[in-house]
């Protein structure tokens, strides 16, 4: 009923209207509710035509809906619909998309299904996203499966079988091969395929046979686009031509090449793993007035040589422009930051970039779990060696309040410092929790408990009563998980 009344009919509905409000429609399931809304329409002479399904279909691809979209294909098929390869082609490129290679062939052999026939336009796009994914032996399968169907050899096709080579440094001299084989079969390489070439061997170290085809292709009036520069630059870098990297970004100036943030990125690295991080900066100064925005790797690469070198100052400077842009440090990041100073023993300084990150909401996952519980033990030392225990302590209860493993050297360092101050309820506070963590107290935490305890009164009584106490934890403890030492 709802559909009957989300849109008041012309007389003669078209196809073309019923199109132009779909498009315009923003929310995907107001979309299918025209559509559908269309489809009530049919006792009254209206018939969806290729047009008015592609446009749904791809609507709902765009959303995810796959499996939506797959039912409006057979609807197709159920109402004698035409269909077009775009359609085809819509759904290869949305399953690309979400990663999803092998729901890319199912849907490529279900072709036949609808009696549709694929064209070479099919077959190289499956085979790319095939190589795109990295299912290579599926990719070297499929591209025979092509010839066996007399799909004949072309620029593209090539392109991509020389991409799936460059990927294994066992197959490059073959894709060299085919490379060169290319004008037999009437197709001659582009910059695309030059590019590929040159890249792969830049990858393997081969600088100077890539060096090479890089002249031959400019004699051959091939004209190097912005990603053949990049890969050759970052092959420079990689062989510590630094140089010669900086000279081919000149080069592209001057040929009216326009450099982009992965180019300026490539030979920033370069210039950072090679301890000449302010150059880089320099660089960095140029991109920005070249209106080329730089993005969280530029900085992320930029961050980590000026800490290689120790230079604070200027990492401190590139982490404001992080969050100046708008953009959000990572853990590694701050990481960088706060073991820069710890190491020049500037520990309130390293605490304070640890508040910062976790109010910005820099949180724990599966893959930064361990640099999270290194950066804050770290930091909760340093500031313990930094005679800041009550700061550490907070700090202590912060990280077991969200999880974050304590470590043993902490657990010693917070106790060794409270038993010199006297303050033995904090001490016996950690050292029950460190127990429950699994953690068996060293001869030396010990030691610092008892003299702790025997220079108070009642020392036998209150030693007898501490160590009753933590015996019992320490039978509780069934599995230690650590042992200080």
């Amino acid at each position: 009923m709802g559909c009957k009344t989300l849109i008041k009919w012309p007389k003669q509905i078209t196809a073309g209207l019923v199109e132009q409000l779909i498009k315009a429609e923003k929310d995907i399931q107001k979309a299918i509710l025209i559509f559908d809304a269309a489809t009530a329409e049919y006792t009254n002479g209206f018939r969806h035509d290729n047009g008015t399904f592609g446009i749904i279909i791809s609507r709902l691809l765009s959303a995810n809906r796959f499996k939506s979209a797959e039912d409006m294909l057979a609807r197709m098929k159920d109402e004698n619909c035409m269909m077009t390869e775009d359609i085809f082609l819509s759904m290869y490129r949305a399953y690309g998309r979400v990663h999803k290679p092998l729901d890319v062939v199912r849907i490529f052999q279900k072709m036949k299904d609808y009696d549709f026939e694929p064209t070479q336009k099919s077959y190289i796009t499956v085979f790319s996203i095939l190589v795109n994914e990295n299912r290579l032996k599926t990719a070297f399968k499929f591209y025979r499966y092509m010839r066996e169907k007399g799909i004949p050899p072309s620029t593209a096709s090539l392109n991509i079988l020389i991409k799936a080579l460059c990927k294994n440094d066992k197959t490059m001299d073959a894709a060299f091969n085919i490379f060169r084989e290319m004008p037999k079969h009437g197709c001659n390489p582009d910059s695309y395929t030059y590019g590929t070439i040159i890249n792969g061997l830049c990858k393997l170290g081969r600088i100077l046979e890539a060096k090479e085809l890089f002249g031959e292709m400019e004699a051959k009036g091939c004209l190097p686009t912005v990603i053949v520069y990049t890969a050759l630059i970052h092959g420079l870098c990689l062989s510590n031509d630094l140089d010669g990297a900086t000279r081919l970004l000149e080069d592209m100036k001057i040929k009216l090449v326009e450099p982009n943030v992965f180019t300026y990125t490539c030979l920033m690295d370069g210039l950072c793993k090679s301890g000449r991080s302010l150059q880089a900066m320099e660089l960095l100064e140029m991109m920005i007035s070249e209106r080329k925005v730089p993005n969280i790797i530029t900085y992320s690469t930029l961050i980590h040589g000026l800490c290689r070198e120790g230079k604070l100052r200027e990492a401190l400077e590139i982490f404001d422009k992080i969050k100046l842009q708008g953009l959000q440090p990572d853990a590694g990041l701050y990481w960088k930051i706060i073991s820069l100073f710890c190491e020049i023993n500037k520990f309130q300084e390293a605490a304070n970039y640890l508040d910062e990150m976790v109010l910005s909401g820099v949180l724990p996952n599966r893959v930064t779990w361990s640099l999270h519980v290194k950066i804050h033990n770290t930091v909760v030392q340093g500031l313990c060696v930094g005679n800041d225990p009550n700061r550490a302590f907070q700090l202590y209860l912060s990280i077991r309040t969200r999880g974050i493993s304590v470590e043993a050297e902490t657990f010693k360092l917070l106790v060794g410092h409270f038993c010199k101050k006297g303050d033995l309820h904090k001490s016996a506070r950690i050292i029950e929790e460190m127990v429950i963590d699994g953690c068996i107290p060293g001869t030396g935490t010990w030691t610092a408990v008892l003299d702790a305890f025997w220079d108070r009164r009642k020392a036998k009584e209150a030693t007898e009563l501490a160590f009753s106490e933590l015996m019992t934890k320490l039978m509780e403890c069934k599995t230690p998980s650590l042992v200080e030492h």
